[in-house]
């Protein structure tokens, strides 16, 4: 099977040179050239370690130094005459082998299980004809077709982009959905991370859809190299494994010389030769302890049912004692320490900041028709709320009467903004009566934001009660008013006003400092800030609502909001129960450094407000001897690759971690 072409740096040649260098055309490939391709590269299929057979992992049982001895005193029970004792002798090896292998054949079972994961159709573009094929008929020079929805199949780089963003949590760690684009990128060892032109096996497209060119298939995509690592990484022996190897080669050195002391003291006193002999092998015999291994395996194996019993799954008994060993625990970010969930958690109006999980978690009254009355910060904030929840495609789905949790379905940062609302009493299903959409201007990425048209039918509302702090101060019955959000720096490029405490006021150098200055201290500490703006829409009667990008402009903005994928909340009294058993915790992500250090601080994993992160580029340049010193001082490490996951664990066990 012949080596893929080389790749490596397409992310920084423009489109059409990437096209050029994959002997590739718009048009796709020809069916002949797709057959030479397929013979040459093989199919799109990530190459699997043989699974163990049922046979291999019984034999696997008795390889156990200590387990060859009881066998060896076993046999020579029976030449000896006595067929009890080695009976005894075979049933306790025999019911060590069962229990061991009736745990770990589970095991295998449950894990094979785990990895059923597979994109079986995809839509190529080939003779200038779109096909739906198997994914496993992929080959580099394939132009893929790729929507919301469909999981990336292969490497790829893009060509066409219509809003293409797609969910790469899995391979980089990053929380949110990544904007994909066609252009070239300037910059040497970008991370995989930071190539936003680039689709990798194994991740999700989440919104719009796009064109790319399949640059990488099987075992050559940045998936099937973390495969082939894991595949060969080499297994060691645990702690118990080891201690057990050692006791039972003690043993038989120790059988052996008992043995030939006998046998000779028994000579040189006279005795018969055969006589001496029977009593040395049954003084060997007696010496091995025929019960430990039993004994040793039916602890670990009920060690390994409560494991199960905590939803923890353990494929290998001698796992069981190995975390009793753990000096130092490296962790994922995204979905193990962390909810992989976007959450508001802070609201920035007027230079006032609002830490809203904390408000929520304090029960303090934010909702507007409160009683008693809230202040007058409330409706500024209840409005920067109302405005993200409209202009806004997520859709909210209520957990359960009795409760306050909700689920999201869209947009993870979307979905984020309705619940924040619906968590304060601002239903989006409400509000989109009140303020009826009647045109849009979708999310680009060049523009870097999204633009919604609303009918304010305030005095038609029953329900206003909850609305009446935002919609009386800035919306009048039957008017129409446009919401804008998006990145902070796209939104300050078409806002002319600030709204403050009610009042309208000009966006000065003064304001746009303070602004700007409060999103580079949200964006520090690992959030990531969305802007929020407004402005009342003169339209003639009888006309029909069309807006396009040329009505984002003069814009009120109202305020930040600050997000992040939160902790678990079970996690920070793992950590701390961790550090109190001398275990260090280290984080090891493909997150952007910034979101990692502060997760790693609000989990105590670092308690150093100059606490160092490590990237994956710093790693690579690192010589073995700083990897090592490196891995001894630092606890926190992001936008790494996957091997530089393995490098920072293998040089920890080098100093003996």
């Amino acid at each position: 099977m012949s080596t893929q072409p080389e790749t490596q740096n397409l992310h920084t040649l423009d489109a059409e040179t990437a096209l050029t260098r994959l002997g590739s055309a718009p048009t796709g490939l020809s069916e002949t050239e797709v057959a030479a391709r397929l013979e040459k590269f093989g199919p799109n299929e990530l190459a699997e370690k043989q699974a163990k057979s049922p046979l291999a992992i019984l034999l696997e049982q008795f390889t156990n130094p200590l387990v060859l001895l009881l066998i060896g005193a076993g046999t020579i029970s029976i030449v000896l005459g006595k067929p009890i004792d080695s009976a005894a002798v075979f049933a306790i090896v025999i019911i060590n082998a069962i229990l061991g292998f009736v745990q770990e054949y589970r095991a295998e079972r449950a894990m094979a299980a785990l990895k059923k994961l597979s994109s079986p159709v995809v839509r190529v573009r080939r003779d200038g004809k779109v096909v739906e094929i198997a994914s496993s008929g992929l080959v580099p020079g394939d132009i893929l077709l790729i929507e919301a929805g469909n999981a990336v199949p292969a490497d790829a780089r893009v060509l066409e982009a219509a809003n293409l963003r797609v969910q790469e949590a899995a391979l980089t760690g990053e929380s949110l959905p990544v904007d994909k684009s066609p252009h070239a990128l300037q910059g040497e060892n970008i991370p995989i991370g930071d190539r936003d032109n680039m689709l990798f096996m194994g991740t999700a497209v989440t919104f719009g859809r796009g064109v790319a060119v399949v640059t990488a298939t099987g075992r050559n995509t940045e998936l099937g190299r973390i495969a082939d690592l894991i595949q060969n990484v080499k297994q060691e022996a645990t702690p118990l494994q080891r201690r057990m190897a050692q006791l039972g080669r003690g043993l038989a050195f120790s059988v052996l010389a008992i043995v030939l002391v006998t046998f000779l003291v028994g000579l040189l006193r006279g005795e018969e030769a055969v006589q001496m002999f029977t009593v040395a092998v049954s003084m060997a015999v007696a010496a091995v302890p025929e019960g430990l291994p039993a004994v040793v395996t039916i602890v670990l194996a009920l060690g390994a049912q409560r494991m199960l019993r905590r939803k923890a799954l353990i494929r290998k008994l001698p796992a069981v004692e190995t975390l009793g060993s753990v000096t130092v625990i490296c962790s994922d970010k995204t979905g193990t320490l962390t909810e992989n969930r976007m959450t508001v958690t802070v609201l920035d109006v007027a230079d006032h900041t609002l830490q809203f999980e904390e408000e929520i978690r304090q029960g303090h009254p934010f909702i507007l028709n409160a009683d008693p009355p809230v202040s007058t910060k409330w409706p500024a904030h209840a409005l920067l709320l109302s405005a993200s929840a409209l202009c806004n495609d997520a859709v909210l789905q209520h957990m359960g009467e009795g409760n306050n949790e909700y689920r999201a379905i869209g947009d993870p940062t979307e979905g984020a903004l309705i619940i924040a609302a619906a968590r304060v009493g601002l239903m989006k299903e409400s509000l989109d009566r009140t303020f009826t959409r009647v045109a849009e201007v979708p999310f680009s990425s060049e523009r870097r934001r999204m633009s919604t048209l609303h009918h304010c039918e305030c005095a038609a509302t029953p329900d206003m009660s909850t609305l009446e702090g935002p919609a009386s101060h800035v919306f009048e019955d039957n008017s129409h008013v446009l919401f804008v959000k998006g990145g902070v720096d796209s939104l300050m490029e078409v806002s002319n006003r600030v709204w403050l405490d009610g009042q309208i006021l000009p966006m000065d150098d003064s304001w746009r400092e303070r602004i700007q200055a409060a999103n580079n201290r949200l964006a520090q500490n690992g959030l990531r800030v969305l802007g929020i703006g407004y402005r009342p829409y003169e339209m003639e009667p009888g006309s029909q609502p069309v807006i396009s990008e040329k009505d984002e402009n003069d814009l009120i903005l109202i305020g930040l909001i600050g997000m992040m994928d939160p902790p678990r909340a079970e996690v920070k009294d793992a950590v701390q129960t961790c550090l109190d058993a001398g275990i260090r915790p280290v984080m090891i992500t493909g997150d952007h450094p910034l979101t990692a250090l502060q997760i790693a601080r609000m989990l105590k994993i670092v308690s150093d407000q100059n606490a160092r992160v490590v990237t994956g580029q710093e790693l690579s340049q690192m010589s073995q001897t700083e990897l090592e010193e490196t891995v001894t001082q630092v606890s926190v490490y992001a936008r790494v690759s996957p091997e530089n996951k393995l490098q920072i664990v293998d040089a920890l066990q080098k100093r003996g971690h």
